[in-house]
């Protein structure tokens, strides 16, 4: 449809980059007042003013945003950010439809990214080798063997599909690559300027927000429509403010600030809802912190966590190595197009938080979820307490000092030595030249990791300052700490190498391990052998600590059950005690040289030399030198061969595999069909996050997926990662609820990916009793409880579902990324009635449910749900239908989102 302009909206701008058309909110005042609107909407208006046809944009669409109506509206971000995680089962899906339009007589050259779009490589970098300065060498040689099948599969689709660019591996974190080079915060196609916008297939994606750019995370399969064209349809948020005043005091980080506001927003809740930020705080806090608390927009809930522009982001962009005549651009549109932060502007807020940032105290957050904030003051009384409640161990006798655990490798005690009696909680391993106790809340990881905080220089210098100071003191890890350095671009390590900082992480065991997202997405790596082996057999409850954004159980590593989230000095401070059992606060970290007690006050930095650090190392000149090749990659990226044309060849792969979507699909889109006769495959609780159904780490050799790659001669040490074998269905069905932590109430005294088979009543694999359902033709559907997908924005925990044969899922409350993921593959979500549940209704799992929709389904219907029990008496209750948008019940009565988009390339 053509566009249409009845508000005469369109105007032209001069600006350094030169004349430019630009489309004005002021024409639209007649409708709505526009500085009442919150800015972040005011980029919604925009892009819905500019696309405006009558047809998929309409006036009512301008109306309903001015006004603030619930109403679904059609949003066109100008790009599409991609991780290669999500990327490479995209461009698969791409790659499956070229193949499969021919047979509806399409063409394959319709199947092409319309809208810019950017892949990041940089989730397939593990911890491999660590403690070395050959730990980067090694890890990037075992990546790019692990993953060859997987770039050249890339780079077949770099050159086979138009408007779209790959950053190649050992670059950076897609987020921190994002914020520093790609965003623009005004787009310019060469003839127009707009907001820059985007999604991106990460749930971090947020992160961009702190630049003054909306944005945000969806899945996998909604990406796909928009890069193809479709607009992203979205019901129109409630924007929460949140209010920010004061400074944060010397000692206190934007990691413990984040921590802080992500318990605020959880508790008063922003599920499906903008944030966006205000306030005087906002004067004096530089984007790398903004950055810091957008970045967790999905541990809080929110859609969006949204930061004006400002001076702060020009300061950013210039000291980024953005092009002057962009900044001067980004300056000039912003103030004509209203979009620029005026703080006496009285802005319309659905509700409004406030925080004083003067009260922001050192932090974690944890063992499980990044929602539980712990104060350091607090934190070894939290794990007492939590090693107790959620770990069922009695508390470890604590030494006064923690390193009067260690023997030496002779059995010589380095100091008087605390002996464990109980050999339940504490076990004797010899490794590194010494001989020691590991027992329950000694940490077992210690990263620096993830683009949440490794984007942040104020905490990476930090970091550095609190190293040599503990250097100076003689203090390092402890020997059973697996400690890693993974920065989110190459500038970090400029920058640390300038101030000579990288020495003296170096010497606290934090050695460059690689550039990517490595500890936070599950990419840690073995533990040693020794370590590994003494927590299994004694059933040790360990702890990783980490400057990540998720701490989910079962996601950091299979042998560590404990997980916390903290600022990289507080890293590299929980590496030095080798345990969360200590206050430290009040306790010694260790002994110096002379057999002094070293206590973290004594180390931690200044914010004055912090400061003064960063003046002297990080410049403008960093960051462009970094990103002048940024496209280009190593030699052995270079060299990888691009094969193939416009049709992909399909070649024998364990990596990359022609998924079954459209093996059967048809010009005409089926009836509905009511669901009849289904069987329960999983029963599970509340908090169940996109991790536990569909985890993105190792590969056991034991699991379905292990024993399917062993048959196909795969030897364990190449099985890789869930998240890298993305291309492979096989594979990632197999992986569907397979986590080891999962909990299926059906299977109440077991742990993992297993169920109860109602056929032949007989406990097996997931994977195993959905085929063996499958080939008896019995539909299957997934009771659950609160926030149900909470998590990363996963598109395989929703294929994954769908290719078990799973019809429906009923939950208490679902988190927004995976219903909607649900829906785009044809799953129905359905919600329980308020105040009812599983319990209340007395579902045990073991019932056979029909549900019946009728011919037709809306948005919001409820759906009765008849279950018949094992003793025949019949149970029946009503649900709510969430399908939440007109456009979503398309998606489902196509079954799913690519069906409806390739019928839709066939016919045009």
């Amino acid at each position: 449809m053509a566009k249409i302009d009845p508000f005469n909206a369109k105007d032209e701008l001069e600006t350094p980059l030169g004349k430019r058309a630009y489309y004005k909110l002021q024409s639209v005042e007649k409708l709505g007042d526009v500085t009442s609107l919150p800015y972040s909407l005011r980029i919604l208006l925009e892009t819905c003013l500019r696309n405006l046809d009558g047809h998929i944009v309409t006036e009512k669409h301008i109306e309903a945003i001015l006004k603030g109506s619930q109403t679904d509206i059609p949003f066109f971000p100008a790009r599409v950010v991609l991780q290669d995680f999500t990327g490479v089962p995209v461009l698969v899906d791409l790659a499956s439809m070229r193949s499969a339009i021919g047979k509806l007589g399409g063409d394959a050259k319709k199947v092409n990214p319309l809208v810019p779009s950017d892949l990041v490589i940089d989730h397939s970098v593990q911890v491999d080798a660590f403690n070395s300065r050959e730990a980067l060498e090694i890890n990037t040689r075992f990546e790019v063997e692990r993953n060859r099948e997987r770039y050249k599969f890339l780079k077949w689709g770099q050159s086979a599909f138009d408007n779209m660019r790959i950053v190649p591996p050992a670059t950076g974190i897609v987020h921190q690559v994002n914020l520093e080079y790609l965003g623009k915060v005004v787009w310019d196609d060469g003839k127009t300027l707009f907001p820059d916008s985007l999604i991106g297939t990460d749930s971090h994606t947020t992160m961009i927000n702190g630049l003054g750019i909306l944005g945000w995370g969806v899945g996998g399969i909604e990406a796909e429509a928009v890069m193809l064209g479709e607009p992203y349809y979205m019901l129109l948020p409630e924007v929460v403010g949140f209010r920010l005043v004061n400074e944060l005091p010397t000692g206190s980080t934007a990691t413990d600030l984040v921590l802080t506001i992500t318990k605020m927003l959880r508790d008063h809740g922003v599920v499906g809802k903008f944030v966006e930020f205000f306030g005087p705080g906002l004067m004096n806090m530089p984007v790398a912190n903004r950055a810091t608390i957008a970045n967790m927009a999905p541990e809080y809930g929110a859609t969006a966590a949204y930061f004006p522009i400002d001076e702060r982001c020009l300061e950013y962009l210039d000291l980024t190595g953005r092009p002057k005549e962009l900044i001067d651009t980004v300056e000039r549109y912003a103030k004509e197009q209203m979009l620029w932060y005026e703080d006496a502007q009285k802005v319309r807020y659905s509700s409004v938080l406030e925080l004083d940032l003067s009260i922001i105290e050192p932090s974690l957050a944890g063992p499980k979820r990044p929602q539980d904030l712990v104060l350091l003051r607090e934190m070894k009384k939290s794990w007492h307490k939590a090693l107790e409640t959620l770990f069922a161990k009695p508390p470890s006798p604590s030494a006064t000092l923690n390193d009067e655990r260690w023997l030496t490798e002779g059995g010589a005690p380095t100091a008087p030595t605390v002996v464990m009696e109980d050999e339940e909680s504490a076990a004797w391993v010899q490794f590194e030249g010494a001989r020691f106790q590991l027992k329950h809340g000694d940490v077992v990881i210690a990263a620096i990791t993830s683009c949440t905080n490794t984007s942040n220089p104020e905490v990476m210098v930090g970091a550095g300052l609190l190293a040599r100071k503990a250097r100076a003191k003689g203090l390092t890890r402890k020997p059973w700490v697996k400690t890693s350095l993974a920065p989110g671009s190459k500038v970090v390590t400029e920058y640390l190498g300038k101030a000579g900082l990288m020495e003296d992480l170096e010497a606290t065991g934090f050695y460059l391990v690689g550039y990517g997202c490595t500890t936070c997405i599950g990419n840690s790596g073995p533990l040693p052998e020794e370590i590994s082996k003494a927590i299994r057999e004694h059933e040790l409850v360990t702890v990783a600590v980490l400057s990540g954004n998720r701490n989910f159980e079962g996601r950091i590593n299979p042998d560590v059950r404990g997980n916390y989230l903290a600022s990289p000095p507080l890293v590299v401070a929980y590496a030095i005690a080798g345990t969360v059992d200590i206050d430290l606060l009040n306790e010694p970290l260790g002994k110096d040289k002379e057999g002094n007690p070293v206590f973290l006050r004594d180390i931690w930095p200044s914010q004055q030399e912090i400061y003064d650090t960063m003046k002297e190392c990080i410049s403008r000149e960093q960051f462009i030198r970094q990103y002048a090749h940024v496209f280009e990659g190593s030699k052995e990226w270079q060299e990888i061969p691009i094969e193939g044309g416009l049709l992909y060849d399909w070649p024998e792969s364990t990596y990359i595999k022609n998924p079954p979507y459209f093996d059967e699909i048809s010009a005409e889109v089926p009836p509905l069909k009511p669901i009849r006769g289904a069987r329960c495959l999983v029963k599970l609780g509340d908090s169940i996050t996109t991790d536990h159904i569909s985890p993105a780490g190792s590969i056991k050799v034991d699991s379905p997926a292990g024993k399917y790659l062993i048959e196909l001669g795969v030897k364990p040490h190449e099985f890789n990662s869930y998240g890298s074998r993305r291309g492979n269905h096989e594979v990632m069905m197999r992986g569907t609820f397979a986590n080891v932590r999962l909990r299926n109430q059906l299977v109440p005294e077991k742990e993992g990916g297993w169920t109860l088979d109602f056929t032949d009543n007989t406990v097996k694999s997931i994977y195993d009793a959905a085929m063996n359902y499958r080939a008896k033709g019995i539909p299957l559907i997934v009771l659950a409880g609160k926030d149900y997908g909470m998590g990363s924005s996963r598109d395989w925990a929703a294929k994954g579902t769908a290719l078990l044969g799973v019809k429906a899922v009923i939950a208490e409350s679902y988190e927004r990324i995976h219903r909607s993921n649900l829906v785009g593959m044809g799953v129905l979500p359905l919600a329980f009635l308020p105040g009812e549940n599983v319990a209340s209704l007395g579902l045990t799992g073991r019932e056979i449910f029909d549900i019946e929709m009728g011919n037709t389904i809306e948005p919001g219907k409820r759906i009765t749900v008849r279950a018949q029990r094992e003793d025949g008496s019949r149970l029946e209750f009503e649900t709510i239908c969430r399908i939440d948008l007109p456009v979503e019940v398309e998606y489902y009565r196509h079954g799913g989102i690519l069906p409806m988009v390739l019928r839709k390339l066939t016919k045009n």
